[in-house]
């Protein structure tokens, strides 16, 4: 701030307790108000940003496009040249040096009074972290997969509906149209009644051996990095490779599973519920480090007789993307705007007022800002995330027990099966517990 607006902000001031008037500073955080979700007087977005690697600093870049930008007030992260980086562009956008920035996420949460926060992480921290934010009363941009395991999924859930705080999840196909006017027509039956549903997601990244074990980045802060996660030496994986790690994810499928998982749902009207019958096989590196499928191939079986086949895209038939087949023809959508059927009259289609109309978002972030402000649902709420990636994790343990697993999509258990019933849920490393709610 110049010396030139301080002194006008201070004259502002004096001049309004003289006359007995409380005049609100420029930005303050509804949190103060204790508005549940609402915006503050002055109607601007005060928020932070936990994980400022590549796709944390995408997301903060989107938010900072918008017309209304948030105001963004901190930034916190494990890696400091990453926190370098976010602090410059926040401070560059605010036109000042105040951005504050945090190495612990606990210290982030404790100190920081914000409307909402925007977090980005690899998936083994998520069930800690978004649900200490859930628990702070903040509304959440939070990305995919939420969720590493189904018990952290259903802790986060569980955070979100106490609270009612707004949860936006990163899945932005959602705000894209070919995907929703895809999925529009699936539901409304213009290939007719869905009968199966094919999801393509990318083939496996195969093994690089074992790397040796290296001296930690200075930057870095390994054991937070690590987390909850089974103490192991440092081998050059951290930003990026961590995916094909079981430890920290199940690899492309459960990278992508609240991507074509979630359209797969949206436009078959199984976003609240999942699969009864769950049955996989997967093919896995021999050696080295990385241990997540480079193959997969599962089934699920849902009670209203619906199949859904989630394999890696070479196997199918259309490849990347969700194919909704009916019994009068298929629609098939991908990114790179791509939207097809089996007669391409089926796209020409017009959706009546009297049908279902999908919820329409044309920008992912400013629907989440807005519905900060207004305090309604955003297009991907956090339980719709949670069914999408459910079933990549329910997969996850097919292929790993190679058994056929049922699956009360109610209850939320596995039935009848206490082998499997004990992957719903990984070990932390200790002094890390899940958050209660």
């Amino acid at each position: 701030m110049s010396k030139k607006s301080t002194r006008r902000d201070f004259v502002r001031h004096s001049a309004a307790a003289a006359a007995g008037i409380f005049v609100l500073p420029e930005i303050i955080p509804s949190s103060v108000f204790g508005t549940g979700g609402k915006t503050a007087p002055s109607d601007r977005i005060v928020m932070g940003c936990i994980g400022t690697g590549s796709q944390g600093m995408s997301n903060l870049n989107h938010f900072l496009q918008l017309k209304e930008a948030p105001q963004f007030v901190a930034a916190c992260d494990i890696d400091s040249l990453h926190l370098a980086k976010a602090k410059t562009t926040i401070d560059t956008f605010n036109k000042d040096s105040g951005c504050r920035t945090y190495w612990d996420f606990r210290e982030f949460l404790e100190k920081e009074k914000l409307d909402a926060v925007s977090i980005a992480l690899p998936d083994h921290w998520h069930g800690i972290i978004y649900t200490e934010a859930v628990n702070k009363n903040l509304n959440v941009y939070g990305e995919k997969p939420i969720c590493r395991t189904i018990n952290d999924g259903q802790t986060i859930v569980a955070a979100v509906k106490k609270t009612n705080v707004i949860w936006q999840t990163g899945s932005w196909q959602r705000s894209l149209p070919n995907f929703r006017r895809g999925a529009e027509l699936a539901i409304n039956g213009r290939a007719g009644k869905i009968k199966n549903i094919e999801v393509g997601l990318p083939d496996g990244v195969r093994g690089i051996g074992t790397p040796p074990v290296a001296e930690v980045p200075p930057q870095l802060n390994w054991e937070m990095w690590l987390g909850p996660a089974p103490k192991v030496p440092y081998r050059g994986v951290s930003h990026w490779d961590w995916r094909w790690i079981l430890d920290y994810s199940g690899g492309q499928l459960t990278d992508w599973a609240g991507h074509h998982i979630d359209m797969a749902n949206w436009g078959a009207g199984l976003e609240y519920t999942g699969p009864v019958e769950i049955s996989g096989s997967g093919i896995y590196p021999s050696d080295g480090i990385y241990n997540v499928p480079v193959e997969y191939d599962i089934l699920c079986k849902y009670a209203n007789g619906i199949e859904m086949r989630v394999a890696n895209s070479s196997r199918l038939k259309l490849g990347m993307g969700t194919t909704w087949y009916g019994d009068k023809g298929w629609i098939h959508t991908d990114r790179g705007n791509k939207l097809s059927a089996s007669d391409p009259k089926i796209l020409d289609e017009v959706i009546s007022e009297n049908e279902i109309q999908l919820y329409k978002s044309d920008d992912h972030w400013q629907n989440f800002i807005d519905c900060v402000r207004s305090g309604d649902q955003p297009i991907a709420p956090i339980e719709v995330a949670y069914r999408a990636i459910s079933v990549g994790l329910l997969g996850e343990i097919a292929m790993t027990t190679g058994q056929t697993i049922h699956w009360d999509p109610d209850k939320e258990e596995i039935i009848g099966n206490p082998g499997a019933t004990r992957l719903l849920s990984r070990p932390y490393r200790q002094p890390w517990t899940l958050p209660t709610v």
